[in-house]
Protein backbone atom coordinates (compact mmCIF):
# COMPACT_ATOMS: atom_id res chain seq x y z
CA UNK A 1 0.00 0.00 0.00
CA UNK A 2 1.73 3.17 -1.01
CA UNK A 3 -0.22 5.98 0.90
CA UNK A 4 -1.51 4.77 4.43
CA UNK A 5 -2.30 8.59 5.11
CA UNK A 6 -5.54 10.15 3.66
CA UNK A 7 -6.22 13.57 2.36
CA UNK A 8 -9.00 15.16 4.42
CA UNK A 9 -11.58 16.16 2.06
CA UNK A 10 -12.92 19.75 3.45
CA UNK A 11 -14.35 22.97 1.86
CA UNK A 12 -11.56 23.65 -0.19
CA UNK A 13 -12.91 21.32 -2.79
CA UNK A 14 -15.46 23.85 -3.79
CA UNK A 15 -12.61 25.17 -5.55
CA UNK A 16 -13.06 23.11 -8.30
CA UNK A 17 -16.87 23.82 -9.02
CA UNK A 18 -17.25 24.23 -12.40
CA UNK A 19 -17.78 27.86 -13.64
CA UNK A 20 -20.89 28.94 -15.14
CA UNK A 21 -19.97 30.82 -18.49
CA UNK A 22 -22.08 33.93 -19.02
CA UNK A 23 -22.31 33.52 -22.67
CA UNK A 24 -24.04 30.06 -22.60
CA UNK A 25 -26.87 27.17 -23.30
CA UNK A 26 -28.35 23.93 -21.76
CA UNK A 27 -25.95 22.51 -24.17
CA UNK A 28 -22.90 24.16 -22.67
CA UNK A 29 -23.43 22.34 -19.39
CA UNK A 30 -24.10 18.78 -20.33
CA UNK A 31 -26.32 16.14 -21.36
CA UNK A 32 -26.67 13.52 -18.68
CA UNK A 33 -28.49 9.93 -19.39
CA UNK A 34 -29.70 8.10 -16.37
CA UNK A 35 -30.46 4.47 -16.89
CA UNK A 36 -32.62 3.91 -13.99
CA UNK A 37 -35.74 2.72 -12.64
CA UNK A 38 -37.65 -0.36 -12.54
CA UNK A 39 -41.07 -1.15 -12.12
CA UNK A 40 -41.54 0.11 -8.50
CA UNK A 41 -38.89 1.61 -8.88
CA UNK A 42 -39.48 4.70 -10.56
CA UNK A 43 -38.40 7.43 -7.24
CA UNK A 44 -34.38 5.84 -8.10
CA UNK A 45 -34.78 7.71 -11.10
CA UNK A 46 -36.26 10.77 -10.58
CA UNK A 47 -34.18 11.28 -7.65
CA UNK A 48 -30.84 11.05 -9.75
CA UNK A 49 -31.68 12.86 -12.45
CA UNK A 50 -33.44 15.74 -10.76
CA UNK A 51 -29.81 15.67 -8.70
CA UNK A 52 -28.17 15.91 -11.90
CA UNK A 53 -30.53 18.65 -13.30
CA UNK A 54 -29.63 20.87 -9.48
CA UNK A 55 -26.43 20.19 -9.88
CA UNK A 56 -25.90 22.24 -12.99
CA UNK A 57 -26.76 19.46 -15.69
CA UNK A 58 -27.88 21.25 -18.91
CA UNK A 59 -30.20 18.30 -20.12
CA UNK A 60 -30.97 15.46 -18.33
CA UNK A 61 -32.40 11.94 -20.17
CA UNK A 62 -34.27 9.30 -18.78
CA UNK A 63 -34.00 5.15 -20.17
CA UNK A 64 -36.37 3.52 -17.55
CA UNK A 65 -38.81 0.95 -18.31
CA UNK A 66 -42.67 2.31 -19.60
CA UNK A 67 -44.34 1.78 -16.05
CA UNK A 68 -42.38 4.96 -14.92
CA UNK A 69 -43.27 7.16 -17.67
CA UNK A 70 -46.45 9.19 -16.47
CA UNK A 71 -45.03 9.37 -12.55
CA UNK A 72 -41.63 10.43 -14.21
CA UNK A 73 -43.10 13.16 -16.38
CA UNK A 74 -45.02 13.82 -13.73
CA UNK A 75 -42.75 14.70 -11.12
CA UNK A 76 -39.96 15.87 -13.61
CA UNK A 77 -40.89 17.44 -16.29
CA UNK A 78 -37.44 18.90 -17.40
CA UNK A 79 -36.23 15.22 -17.84
CA UNK A 80 -36.21 13.96 -21.48
CA UNK A 81 -37.84 10.88 -21.41
CA UNK A 82 -36.86 7.52 -23.46
CA UNK A 83 -39.02 4.43 -22.05
CA UNK A 84 -38.83 0.47 -23.22
CA UNK A 85 -40.68 -3.00 -22.55
CA UNK A 86 -38.59 -4.40 -20.05
CA UNK A 87 -39.56 -7.84 -21.40
CA UNK A 88 -38.45 -6.90 -24.93
CA UNK A 89 -35.18 -4.43 -24.05
CA UNK A 90 -34.37 -2.77 -27.16
CA UNK A 91 -30.66 -2.50 -27.63
CA UNK A 92 -30.62 0.35 -30.57
CA UNK A 93 -32.72 2.28 -28.01
CA UNK A 94 -30.13 2.09 -25.55
CA UNK A 95 -26.98 2.58 -28.17
CA UNK A 96 -28.50 5.58 -29.36
CA UNK A 97 -28.81 7.39 -25.98
CA UNK A 98 -25.48 6.57 -25.73
CA UNK A 99 -24.74 8.30 -28.33
CA UNK A 100 -26.38 10.87 -27.15
CA UNK A 101 -24.71 11.03 -23.74
CA UNK A 102 -21.89 13.36 -22.47
CA UNK A 103 -22.29 11.34 -19.06
CA UNK A 104 -24.46 8.11 -18.15
CA UNK A 105 -25.33 7.37 -14.80
CA UNK A 106 -26.42 3.75 -14.53
CA UNK A 107 -27.87 1.77 -12.28
CA UNK A 108 -30.53 3.61 -9.33
CA UNK A 109 -33.41 1.30 -9.16
CA UNK A 110 -32.79 -1.02 -12.20
CA UNK A 111 -33.35 -4.08 -10.10
CA UNK A 112 -32.46 -7.70 -11.60
CA UNK A 113 -33.91 -8.26 -14.37
CA UNK A 114 -32.32 -9.57 -17.59
CA UNK A 115 -33.09 -6.12 -19.05
CA UNK A 116 -30.98 -4.63 -17.01
CA UNK A 117 -27.70 -7.37 -16.81
CA UNK A 118 -27.90 -7.03 -20.87
CA UNK A 119 -27.73 -3.38 -20.63
CA UNK A 120 -25.50 -3.05 -18.35
CA UNK A 121 -23.21 -5.28 -20.30
CA UNK A 122 -23.98 -3.01 -23.31
CA UNK A 123 -22.49 -0.02 -21.63
CA UNK A 124 -19.42 -1.26 -20.34
CA UNK A 125 -18.68 -2.60 -23.89
CA UNK A 126 -19.77 0.35 -25.96
CA UNK A 127 -19.71 3.20 -23.80
CA UNK A 128 -16.38 5.02 -23.53
CA UNK A 129 -17.15 8.61 -22.18
CA UNK A 130 -17.55 9.33 -18.23
CA UNK A 131 -19.48 6.74 -16.39
CA UNK A 132 -21.12 6.73 -13.29
CA UNK A 133 -22.58 3.02 -11.87
CA UNK A 134 -24.39 3.12 -8.32
CA UNK A 135 -26.92 0.33 -6.92
CA UNK A 136 -27.79 -2.66 -8.97
CA UNK A 137 -25.88 -1.35 -11.80
CA UNK A 138 -22.56 -2.51 -9.21
CA UNK A 139 -24.79 -5.55 -8.35
CA UNK A 140 -24.60 -6.81 -12.46
CA UNK A 141 -21.03 -5.45 -12.52
CA UNK A 142 -20.36 -8.20 -9.42
CA UNK A 143 -20.71 -10.94 -11.42
CA UNK A 144 -17.79 -10.50 -13.31
CA UNK A 145 -15.66 -7.37 -11.94
CA UNK A 146 -13.06 -8.31 -14.87
CA UNK A 147 -15.27 -6.07 -17.26
CA UNK A 148 -14.86 -2.81 -15.14
CA UNK A 149 -11.06 -2.96 -15.60
CA UNK A 150 -11.64 -3.82 -19.42
CA UNK A 151 -13.77 -0.68 -19.85
CA UNK A 152 -11.96 1.57 -22.38
CA UNK A 153 -13.42 5.37 -20.59
CA UNK A 154 -13.27 6.75 -17.49
CA UNK A 155 -15.24 5.35 -14.34
CA UNK A 156 -16.35 6.03 -10.66
CA UNK A 157 -18.06 3.63 -9.08
CA UNK A 158 -20.39 4.37 -5.65
CA UNK A 159 -20.65 1.47 -3.69
CA UNK A 160 -22.00 1.37 0.18
CA UNK A 161 -20.05 -1.36 1.81
CA UNK A 162 -22.54 -4.29 1.40
CA UNK A 163 -22.33 -3.25 -2.82
CA UNK A 164 -18.46 -3.42 -2.26
CA UNK A 165 -18.98 -6.49 -0.39
CA UNK A 166 -19.85 -8.80 -3.72
CA UNK A 167 -17.85 -6.82 -5.78
CA UNK A 168 -14.50 -6.94 -4.05
CA UNK A 169 -14.96 -10.25 -2.35
CA UNK A 170 -14.09 -8.91 0.61
CA UNK A 171 -16.13 -9.51 4.19
CA UNK A 172 -18.04 -6.56 5.70
CA UNK A 173 -16.28 -7.06 9.14
CA UNK A 174 -13.08 -6.92 7.21
CA UNK A 175 -14.15 -4.04 5.30
CA UNK A 176 -15.47 -1.42 8.13
CA UNK A 177 -12.25 -1.03 9.81
CA UNK A 178 -10.05 0.26 6.94
CA UNK A 179 -12.56 1.86 4.67
CA UNK A 180 -10.14 4.35 2.93
CA UNK A 181 -7.66 1.64 2.09
CA UNK A 182 -10.26 -0.17 0.88
CA UNK A 183 -11.38 2.30 -1.96
CA UNK A 184 -8.20 2.98 -2.56
CA UNK A 185 -6.72 -0.36 -3.22
CA UNK A 186 -9.76 -0.95 -5.82
CA UNK A 187 -9.58 1.78 -7.63
CA UNK A 188 -5.93 1.41 -8.45
CA UNK A 189 -6.70 -2.69 -9.13
CA UNK A 190 -9.25 -2.00 -11.67
CA UNK A 191 -8.45 1.87 -12.79
CA UNK A 192 -11.36 3.56 -11.40
CA UNK A 193 -12.38 5.75 -9.37
CA UNK A 194 -13.77 4.20 -5.87
CA UNK A 195 -16.19 6.16 -4.00
CA UNK A 196 -16.99 3.65 -1.11
CA UNK A 197 -20.03 5.19 0.84
CA UNK A 198 -19.91 4.86 5.08
CA UNK A 199 -19.77 7.28 7.85
CA UNK A 200 -17.01 8.65 6.70
CA UNK A 201 -17.14 8.42 3.18
CA UNK A 202 -14.12 7.76 1.49
CA UNK A 203 -12.51 8.02 -2.81
CA UNK A 204 -9.69 6.32 -4.14
CA UNK A 205 -8.26 7.78 -7.60
CA UNK A 206 -6.84 5.13 -8.78
CA UNK A 207 -3.46 6.17 -8.47
CA UNK A 208 -3.14 5.93 -5.06
CA UNK A 209 -4.31 8.58 -3.27
CA UNK A 210 -7.26 8.53 -1.11
CA UNK A 211 -9.86 10.92 0.61
CA UNK A 212 -12.10 10.70 3.65
CA UNK A 213 -15.16 13.17 3.46
CA UNK A 214 -16.06 15.55 6.45
CA UNK A 215 -19.54 16.03 5.58
CA UNK A 216 -22.60 14.22 6.05
CA UNK A 217 -24.92 13.07 9.36
CA UNK A 218 -26.59 9.67 10.22
CA UNK A 219 -30.10 11.64 9.02
CA UNK A 220 -28.91 10.87 5.31
CA UNK A 221 -29.11 7.13 6.12
CA UNK A 222 -32.26 6.57 4.24
CA UNK A 223 -33.50 5.21 0.93
CA UNK A 224 -32.23 7.12 -2.16
CA UNK A 225 -29.52 9.55 -0.75
CA UNK A 226 -27.30 6.81 -3.11
CA UNK A 227 -29.00 7.86 -5.69
CA UNK A 228 -28.83 11.46 -5.26
CA UNK A 229 -24.88 11.24 -5.07
CA UNK A 230 -24.69 9.54 -8.41
CA UNK A 231 -26.91 12.26 -9.65
CA UNK A 232 -25.18 15.06 -8.49
CA UNK A 233 -21.04 13.23 -9.86
CA UNK A 234 -23.31 13.08 -13.14
CA UNK A 235 -24.05 16.48 -13.37
CA UNK A 236 -20.43 17.82 -12.43
CA UNK A 237 -18.96 15.40 -14.88
CA UNK A 238 -21.76 16.86 -17.35
CA UNK A 239 -20.37 19.96 -16.90
CA UNK A 240 -16.74 18.99 -17.63
CA UNK A 241 -15.15 18.30 -14.24
CA UNK A 242 -12.09 16.01 -14.11
CA UNK A 243 -13.41 12.29 -12.86
CA UNK A 244 -11.68 12.60 -9.63
CA UNK A 245 -12.71 16.45 -8.82
CA UNK A 246 -16.25 15.39 -10.02
CA UNK A 247 -15.98 12.59 -7.27
CA UNK A 248 -14.73 14.58 -4.35
CA UNK A 249 -16.72 17.60 -5.08
CA UNK A 250 -19.51 15.32 -5.20
CA UNK A 251 -19.37 13.47 -2.37
CA UNK A 252 -18.61 17.14 0.01
CA UNK A 253 -21.58 18.78 -1.81
CA UNK A 254 -23.86 15.80 -1.33
CA UNK A 255 -22.75 15.29 2.39
CA UNK A 256 -23.44 19.45 3.16
CA UNK A 257 -26.61 18.99 1.74
CA UNK A 258 -27.27 17.11 4.23
CA UNK A 259 -25.93 19.01 6.60
CA UNK A 260 -28.46 21.88 6.21
CA UNK A 261 -31.20 19.78 5.51
CA UNK A 262 -30.56 18.22 9.04
CA UNK A 263 -30.34 21.58 10.56
CA UNK A 264 -33.61 22.56 8.98
CA UNK A 265 -35.47 19.10 9.39
CA UNK A 266 -33.63 17.32 11.47
CA UNK A 267 -32.05 14.06 10.83
CA UNK A 268 -35.24 12.03 12.31
CA UNK A 269 -37.29 12.55 9.23
CA UNK A 270 -34.70 13.88 6.59
CA UNK A 271 -35.82 12.61 3.27
CA UNK A 272 -33.02 11.92 -0.21
CA UNK A 273 -35.78 14.82 -1.53
CA UNK A 274 -34.05 17.06 1.33
CA UNK A 275 -30.69 16.37 0.03
CA UNK A 276 -31.97 17.93 -3.57
CA UNK A 277 -33.39 20.99 -2.38
CA UNK A 278 -30.10 22.24 -0.11
CA UNK A 279 -27.92 21.05 -2.75
CA UNK A 280 -28.22 25.07 -4.45
CA UNK A 281 -27.40 26.68 -0.78
CA UNK A 282 -24.60 24.07 -0.79
CA UNK A 283 -23.38 25.39 -3.55
CA UNK A 284 -23.96 29.33 -3.56
CA UNK A 285 -20.88 30.50 -1.77
CA UNK A 286 -19.26 29.71 -4.52
CA UNK A 287 -21.31 30.16 -7.25
CA UNK A 288 -19.90 31.29 -10.20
Amino acid sequence: MEQEEYIVLDHRILECLPIRQKRSNKGTFGRVLCIAGSRNMAGAAYLCAHAAYRTGAGLVRVLTPKENRVILQTLIPEAVLTTFDSEKPDRELLTEALQWADVTAVGPGMGKEAWAAEYMDLVLREYHRPLVIDADGLNHLAADVGRLKAHEGPVIVTPHVGEFARLSGISIPDILPRVPECAVRFAKEHHCVCVLKDAPTAVGDGQGSGWVNTTGNNGMSTGGSGDVLTGVIAGLLAQKAPLTEAALLGVWLHGRAGDLAAEKEGTYGLLARHLIEYLPEAMRSVRR
